[in-house]
């Protein structure tokens, strides 16, 4: 008998439970406005040495261990990115990003998401990874559409032209 309460009590918490995860479901939240789009800029790079590697003489070689005996010598750590993001003449993101990592030779990221009006927009997106002081080593601009509720995610790879749009 208490075993048949027991498992009655547990369907019905069950029940309510089920019931209030139906009720949630069913409010029709919107995460995102019907009327905008996001634009998602999302990449990690590693920006180049802050010197140049050189390679080891047969003398240097010879008085390391074994075990550490590496042609090249590269410095360890990288140089800060520095992107710029520009949607129709307003910069919305410029920053340098630093490298990640304990010893600071890690890639840096970014992650950061715009909300715009749909429609047509203008981007321009630059990017310097060497150690100039001015300039950039990869710039990008596109005219893209975009619908209500469209999500467009740019990347960056080093190859090719740099910037990717999805």
């Amino acid at each position: 008998m208490i075993a048949a309460l027991r498992l009655l009590g547990q369907a019905a918490a069950y029940l309510v439970f089920a019931g209030l995860i139906f009720y949630g479901t069913s409010l029709g939240f919107t995460h995102f406005p019907a009327d905008k789009a996001l634009i998602k800029l999302s990449f990690t790079h590693g920006a180049a040495r802050p010197t140049e590697c050189r390679r080891r003489s047969a003398e240097e070689l010879a008085k390391l261990a074994p075990n550490m005996r590496q042609p090249i010598d590269c410095a360890r750590g990288r140089l800060p990115v520095v992107a710029e993001f520009i949607v129709d003449g307003q910069t919305l993101f410029s920053q340098s990003l630093p490298p990640t990592g304990l010893s600071h030779d890690g890639a840096s990221r970014v992650y950061r998401s715009f909300v715009v009006a749909p429609g047509r927009h203008h981007l321009v997106l630059h990017l310097r990874d060497t150690p100039r002081d001015s300039g950039f080593d990869y710039s990008r601009t596109a005219d893209v559409e975009l619908a209500p509720q469209q999500n467009f995610v740019i990347d960056f790879r080093p190859e090719g032209d740099g910037f990717i749009f999805r």
